[in-house]
Order: structure tokens, then sequence, then C-alpha cells
């Protein structure tokens, strides 16, 4: 039973990551990075449909990276800044080794 629990880190993880891989399902999280906005607002945003928009508010949110609240027959969604913590997480990894390599070079260089 633990084991399902720690491959949902990787899953989770990958489904940030594809739903980060789409131009417009990340203005989406632009528009809504700093302030909740309900659907249609969000639609109006862009030139495609609706149905497509709802889509990918769809996605976003069954990737964790969306928070969706119902107020009346509203729906408004706001990013879960949290849902952050695991792709920056990732990220660091690379980017602390890519800083550590950096340093290491400019020191073999201030040596020679």
């Amino acid at each position: 039973m633990a084991r399902r629990a720690k491959d949902k880190g990787p899953e989770r993880l990958y489904e940030a990551f594809k739903a980060l891989a789409e131009p417009q399902r990340i203005a989406i999280l632009r528009l809504v990075h700093e302030q909740e906005r309900p659907a249609a607002e969000i639609a109006s945003h862009f030139k495609t449909t609706r149905q497509a928009i709802s889509q990918h508010l769809q996605l976003l949110t069954n990737a964790g990276l969306l928070e969706l609240r119902r107020e009346g027959t509203k729906r408004l969604y706001r990013v879960r800044k949290e849902a952050f913590g695991d792709v920056r997480t990732f990220l660091e990894v690379f980017w602390e080794g890519s800083l550590a390599t950096l340093k290491r070079k400019v020191e073999q260089d201030k040596g020679a």
C-alpha cells in the first residue's frame, strides 16, 4: 500500500508537466495566478471555443494545478500555488547541479 502512495508522486509530476506543455494552459495559469476568475471570463480572453477552454480547465484541475470553487452557477478557478512545489523541487535538482558545476569550473579556472 505504501508503494502506491510513492508512485503517485512521479505520476502527479508527470500530469503537471503534461498540463504545462500546452501554451493556452500556461496562459490560463497566468490569468488566474493572482486572482480567482470565473470560467466565462477566462474563456473570453481566448479566440478558441468555450468548450476547448473548459477542457483545458478540467485538465489543469485534474493535474492539481488549479482549484475549482463553485459559487451558485459560477465555476471559479484559481492557481493552487502549493501544487507547483513538486515541479519546483524536481527542477531545483537540475538547477543546483548546474550551479555546482559552474562553481567548480570557475574555481578550476581561478587555480589554473
